[in-house]
């Protein structure tokens, strides 16, 4: 699939996916649905700017439309323009590789190699440093308003009154309306769905008045990363060049050490270009007009001179974006009568639309999107799942397919990986660029949980469209993937069992990598990934790989103690411990394992859980309720918590927990999610030059005004919810059935 091909086009082969509206019932009316929960604003808010774009670009903007007064918004929100293909590197003049960061771990009497470190400080060693930083994400420019004064003062932001801003979501259209000195300014501003390139129209007699123009301005990269990448204080670092200027139109190149992107700015009438600073140039109409349209794309290489009329440019827009939302599924709740329903609509209304703009590129989104940097910008593995799984499930496969091929470009690499640990198949990273090396880490190498992803959603991708193409298209990485997941497990001769671990770091990331083994969900996930591999194989009319059902049937059973299942084997005393006074009643010290993702439940709930026992689960899932620290949890928790009780037939719970209330867990005016976490709580503290950080309050910090793990795992747990799973029985299995909720339900795919 052509990396452009639009959602536009694709998104209407979902209209005709399963459905569960019964016949007698009218079909939603996806219009009425969008735009009731279209973000509106009247004053600045401070943590929820609003973004547009199409997938691979996105920018985000402040009250006036476009990036006009970034300082009125928190330090976690910076005003960007990213694109997915827009990474760059800082000069290695040492070359530094992998291998320095490299160090010996004995593995059962082998000495393997692992990119760990002991703990954080060794972050500050040069060769370390440079592999955590690079390559990284950055800012490709700022598109501001400039506002002239009467007196010839640029305009401050207490200048501006009545100041209105909307967002339509159903034609991707966002319009921004103030006063300043009494003129009327009103922006619309909108992304083009195949074209990287920004549609912004300006209306006002300010323009008459020569007193409003579009500055666009390109930052260098600054060494401090996150969240904001973009350095204006040092201009001698990188190169703006003019290549073109026309009555219409203005190109520039641009050069940051090695990386090169191309800006070109059209409009719809005459306009003059002024340099301001070396790369900042002001665009104003050379003659009177009260509107114009601003076209201004970015690209990796220079762009033909045929841009779309500005006309052209919007009606494709708005196709794109009304097919999107009348392909694919929806639910509507409007009919319930539970105070929480309009809000849970709200949350996966607009959650549809952000992960339609952050997680549909064509390689898996770093955890803030293309919102703001963490973490250097890089894209984790094991939250691709949450960010791309729902696409399957709400029938819009083909957004997810765009970041598949990643997996199949770099399968070389992960069979090398595998290879140096002494082991077959494929080996995934965690924390990766667009080149696929892992970076260094306390957690990096020994976080295993990823492993299986690329099977659950190639079978997410199988179970939409089960043809022998898609068994072909998938069929190395599957098949790679599970060769790893069996070789990884090592059978203990003593226990006649296979057993997972040391080392490994599970999904609750607060274990010793060299002493936890046997950790619930890895369990349960690898034998998932082996069956469904052996399903393909089955399909594709191969017999079973007998290495695979030998690890299916010798692996060691789910651990649990008294009743409760554990996070992991080798932590016996973890319920004893979080019934204790030091990890209860909201004071869990730091050595409690009481924290972090409780995510042996998603053994039932994201998995079918086939190998699990029901009542144990209920019982494990009352024990979180009591003793679990929820505070230090993260915002993919509670939509994972929700699931088990889904299939646990306690729906009850399942809406209990997508509205606990958690900092963790609030959704803002835009959708979008904050992630915090809770300092007394955290043993392996994440070091502030590797994620942007802030504060919320005594105990906490904020360390992103955005997490969309939130918002992809909140659908996906609602097409659970809505749609149901294989086994599960009646409409809307995962709702109440107490005749407050009215779930009607299109176009979702039950999961398995």
């Amino acid at each position: 699939m052509d990396r452009r091909t639009p959602i536009a086009v694709l998104a209407t082969l979902a209209l005709f996916c399963f459905s569960s509206v019964h016949a007698d019932e009218a079909r939603i009316d996806r219009r009425a649905l969008v735009t009731r929960h279209n973000p509106s604003f009247t004053t600045i808010d401070p943590s929820s700017p609003i973004m547009v774009g199409n997938g691979d670009i996105a920018f985000t903007v402040d009250i006036t439309g476009l990036q006009t007064f970034e300082s009125e918004y928190s330090s976690l929100v910076p005003l960007m323009t990213q694109a997915q293909w827009a990474w760059h590197s800082f000069p290695n003049p040492r070359g530094y590789t992998l291998e320095d960061a490299l160090v010996p771990i004995d593995v059962r009497g082998q000495t393997r190699r692992y990119a760990y470190l002991a703990d954080w400080s060794q972050t500050e060693k040069p060769a370390i440093a440079w592999l955590r930083e690079n390559p990284h994400r950055f800012s490709l420019g700022r598109v501001s308003l400039h506002l002239l004064s009467k007196s010839g003062a640029p305009a401050a932001f207490s200048d501006l009154s009545d100041t209105h801003q909307r967002l339509d979501m159903w034609s991707g259209t966002l319009t921004s309306r103030f006063t300043f000195e009494g003129r009327e300014v009103a922006v619309e501003t909108r992304v083009h769905p195949q074209l990287d390139m920004l549609i912004v129209t300006l209306t006002s007699e300010l323009l008459e008045e020569r007193r409003l123009a579009v500055d666009l301005k390109f930052p260098g990269v600054a060494a401090q990363l996150n969240p904001n990448p973009a350095d204006w204080d040092h201009p001698d670092r990188h190169r703006t060049t003019m290549t073109e200027a026309r009555p219409r139109e203005i190109a520039f190149a641009r050069e940051l050490d090695a990386t090169r992107y191309y800006v070109r700015a059209s409009a719809d009438v005459d306009i003059a270009s002024a340099r301001v600073g070396r790369h900042h140039y002001r665009l104003t109409p050379k003659a009177k007009t009260r509107t114009l349209t601003y076209l201004v794309s970015f690209s990796q290489s220079a762009q033909p001179t045929t841009f779309p009329s500005p006309a052209e440019a919007r009606d494709a827009v708005a196709a794109h974006w009304a097919r999107y939302w009348e392909g694919g599924g929806a639910i509507d709740l409007s009919g319930s009568t539970d105070p929480r329903a309009n809000e849970l609509e709200r949350r996966i209304v607009q959650s549809q639309y952000l992960m339609a703009l952050n997680a549909a590129g064509t390689v898996p989104p770093q955890e803030e999107g293309l919102f703001s940097n963490s973490w250097n910008g890089k894209f984790h593995l094991e939250m691709h799942l949450w960010h791309a799984a729902h696409f399957a499930a709400w029938g819009r496969t083909e957004l997810l397919e765009r970041s598949m091929p990643w997996y199949l470009e770099h399968l070389p690499r992960a069979k090398e990986r595998a290879r140096a640990q002494g082991v077959k198949g494929a080996w995934w990273p965690k924390m990766v660029g667009p080149e696929g090396r892992e970076s260094p880490s306390t957690v990096n190498p020994f976080i295993l949980w990823q492993q299986p992803h690329p099977i659950y959603l190639a079978e997410l991708i199988y179970r939409d469209r089960p043809t022998r193409e898609t068994l072909m298209r998938y069929r190395d990485v599957v098949f790679e993937t599970a060769d790893l997941l069996a070789s990884i497990m090592h059978f203990d001769e003593n226990r006649g069992e296979y057993v997972l671990g040391p080392p490994i770091i599970p999904a609750q990331e607060v274990f010793p990598p060299l002493t936890t083994f046997n950790p619930t969900f890895e369990l349960e996930y690898y034998r998932f990934g082996l069956q469904t591999a052996q399903a393909w194989r089955e399909r594709l009319g191969l017999g079973r790989n007998a290495e695979w059902d030998r690890v299916i049937e010798a692996r060691a059973p789910l651990p649990q103690r008294d009743g409760l299942y554990l996070a992991a084997e080798s932590f016996p005393e973890q319920w004893q411990q979080a019934r204790s006074p030091a990890c209860s009643n909201g004071h869990t010290a730091p050595a409690c394992w009481n924290r972090d993702h409780p995510s042996f439940l998603a053994a039932l709930g994201l998995l079918p859980g086939e190998t699990v026992d029901a009542a144990a689960m209920r019982r494990t899932l009352r024990a979180v309720e009591a003793h679990w620290d929820l505070r230090q949890t993260w915002g993919w928790d509670f939509p994972m918590i929700a699931m088990t009780a889904a299939r646990l037939g306690e729906p009850d719970k399942a809406i209990d927990f997508l509205f606990f209330d958690a900092k963790n867990n609030q959704f803002g005016r835009t959708g979008m999610t904050p992630r915090v976490h809770l300092d007394a709580h955290a043993e392996h503290a994440v070091p502030t030059s590797s994620m942007n950080v802030g504060t919320d309050g005594p105990g906490y910090r904020r360390a992103a005004e955005t997490y969309f793990p939130s918002n992809g795992s909140l659908l996906l747990a609602t097409a659970l919810m809505a749609a149901g799973w294989d086994g599960s029985e009646g409409h809307a299995p995962g709702f109440p059935k107490d005749g407050k909720w009215v779930v009607k339900v299109e176009g979702i795919k039950p999961l398995p």
